[in-house]
């Protein structure tokens, strides 16, 4: 199955996304939630992804409903509980996941997931200007990111999880990358609601994590084994934000050969031949937002031959073989595609979302003081 390569100016063509949105809408479940695949795990951040992904394609009351279970179910922390994807098995003779998974992983609430919130409800409101609807959710975003910033150090960064869990004391270059993305958009939201303190105080949030992302590489990973060899750690700094201009193309570059594999996309560990369809939608995202349009094209255009029969897309595929592996098609790498080919082609009014990294104009406010949240380590 084949596609014209998306450009620019273009919209996204008729029907080029149905088996992408089938997928989506076939594994929503009545509460609103939206699972990895059949009977799998659920997570927020990978809810909210696919969500994102109806709403560009237009089915509007899902994607609210999407949101809504999310406010339903926000704990009193302002965290939802979180389901590990790493902590479920795979099932080799299948190729396929379980389902089941590890007892102790259901219960640890992490900061990005509980961040991204934001991220979904700015997009939405991008694309509707629905103040009504910005109104509904701020007990929840403000909830959210009261939780997210009472974990961040006096060195700004962001622990990944509750500390009222087992969880290492540590902070994750990708998880952190995207919370300084959702930080961006969290302000946006205060500020459109007339919060401008609280606005400042998540921009300041923002910039001490973007230092921290930028020039203190030793408050990431410390408790965990290096990740420099997966290649989220390599562009998120660049999709979040963290990096741009200049400095983003640096970072992509230099890397670059080692995770892309020409006429397939991106791996997802530098040393396996496996290329992963979301992370390959989301490399396009920062190869957009650090100005690389020609790259981002072709690595969006190469991901069109990794779908099924109906057009739904592959978790990744196994270069070595050319097959898919696992034979896995996951609500959210259909919704990273969607959102790669809004941005790409520029369809709807929220395409810069997730590649325009930009702050609401809040300069005539009096700073806040220093968060008291803020812990020391």
């Amino acid at each position: 199955m084949t596609t014209p390569r998306l450009t620019k100016g273009t919209p996204i063509p008729d029907g080029l996304f149905d088996g992408a949105v089938a997928r989506i809408l076939e594994l929503q479940r009545p509460d609103g939630s939206i699972p990895w695949y059949d009977g799998g795990v659920f997570d927020p951040w990978n809810h909210i992804e696919a969500a994102m992904a109806l709403d560009v394609m237009g089915h509007r009351d899902e994607a609210v409903r999407a949101y809504q279970h999310l406010a339903d179910t926000q704990l009193d922390e302002g965290s939802w509980w979180m389901e590990m994807g790493s902590a479920v098995p795979l099932d080799e003779d299948e190729q396929r996941y379980t389902g089941e998974q590890q007892e102790e992983k259901k219960y640890e609430r992490d900061t990005n997931s509980a961040a991204y919130f934001a991220t979904g409800i700015w997009h939405h409101y991008v694309l509707t200007d629905d103040m009504d609807f910005l109104r509904h959710f701020w007990p929840t975003i403000k909830a959210a990111f009261d939780f997210v910033t009472s974990h961040q150090s006096e060195h700004g960064d962001i622990r990944w999880a509750s500390r009222n869990t087992d969880a290492p004391d540590d902070a994750l270059i990708t998880a952190s990358s995207s919370i300084h993305k959702s930080l961006e958009h969290a302000a946006h939201i205060a500020a459109a609601l007339g919060e401008e303190n609280l606005a400042r105080t998540w921009i300041a949030s923002r910039d001490a994590l973007g230092d921290a992302l930028r020039n203190k590489p030793h408050r990431f990973d410390r408790t965990w084994e290096p990740k420099s060899h997966f290649s989220m750690d390599w562009y998120y700094p660049v999709l979040g934000g963290a990096l741009t201009g200049a400095a983003a193309r640096a970072k992509l570059a230099s890397r670059w050969d080692e995770f892309v594999q020409e006429g397939m996309g991106c791996r997802c560990v530098v040393h396996e031949p496996w290329v992963t369809v979301a992370e390959s939608a989301e490399l396009c995202l920062a190869l957009l937002g650090a100005g690389e349009r020609e790259r981002a094209e072709q690595m969006l255009a190469w991901q069109h031959n990794h779908r099924d029969e109906d057009g739904a897309y592959w978790m990744g595929i196994q270069t070595d073989v050319g097959k898919p592996w696992p034979a896995e098609r996951p609500a959210w790498t259909a919704g990273a595609v969607i959102l790669a080919a809004d941005a790409v082609t520029q369809t709807t009014k929220a395409a810069n979302v997730l590649i325009e990294h930009t702050l609401p104009d809040v300069s005539d406010v009096e700073a806040p003081q220093q968060r008291q949240r803020v812990h020391k380590r």
